[in-house]
């Protein structure tokens, strides 16, 4: 059933990051739900696929389009963007969901550990394709970066960048094998509210949006209904049963 105020997001695009399972999937079933046409990426599309399927299957009025996808890759989302271009004349909505943990501690978590969530090498001389600070704030930064010149190309001023972060950009939980994993997520809460900064110097009014899991899905929905003069800015979200 179609949310009230998202009739103005009918048949535009929307490109979803991690998309092949969990968070990511059930943000691309919803989004589909509404009518939207949805880009889903990840590393592998086989799932994406599968979910395509089903959509069709079911008689959503949206469109999944699954797109293979590295996102610690940045010449690999470059080339997902020209071919957004290319096919889809661009971006509206840009959902960064992909990321990456590893579990190190800081007092004893291993240098190559670090190093990998850091995507540094050995020596730390240069950046490599490795997992962990690329997928959740470099690879967050390059969408949200070419999803905006995508919109200001083509005038597009309502358009929606939404991050899908975690509780642990909030707060430091006494588990100390997400410590390290914490620092990129706090990253992930300092770009959003910079990017809701410069959007506002831009004098646009394209919103920036940061979400914490665990259920999003019906969060995104909501987000994106809100009437163009509303901006929300962020969406924290834990079980009921949850005491912290």
């Amino acid at each position: 059933m179609a949310r009230a105020g998202m009739e103005r997001w009918r048949d535009r695009l929307a490109l979803v990051t991690g998309a092949s399972g969990g968070i990511g999937a059930a943000v691309v079933r919803a989004l589909v739900q509404q009518g939207l046409k949805v880009v889903g990426c990840a590393r592998t599309v086989s799932s994406i696929e599968e979910l395509a399927a089903e959509c069709k299957s079911a008689g959503y009025p949206g469109t999944l389009i699954p797109y293979r996808c590295d996102l610690s890759n940045e010449e690999d989302i470059l080339s997902m963007f020209s071919a957004i271009r290319c096919q889809h004349s661009g971006v509206d909505i840009c959902i960064n969901n992909a990321g990456l943990a590893r579990p190190d501690t800081l007092l004893s978590g291993s240098t190559s550990g670090w190093n990998e969530m850091f995507n540094m090498d050995p020596c730390w001389r240069h950046p490599i394709a490795l997992p962990g600070l690329q997928v959740n704030v470099l690879a967050l930064s390059i969408c949200t970066r070419e999803a905006y010149q995508s919109m200001k190309e083509r005038k597009v001023d309502d358009g929606h960048i939404i991050n899908i972060n975690s509780m642990s950009g909030h707060r430091v939980l006494p588990q100390s094998v997400i410590h390290f994993y914490s620092a990129t997520k706090y990253a992930v809460t300092a770009l959003t509210e910079g990017l809701r900064q410069e959007l506002r110097e831009a004098q646009t009014h394209i919103r920036a949006t940061c979400l914490k899991p665990e259920d999003v899905a019906e969060a995104v929905i909501y987000v994106l209904s809100a009437p163009p003069h509303v901006q929300i800015g962020d969406i924290q979200m834990r079980p009921t049963e949850q005491v912290t």
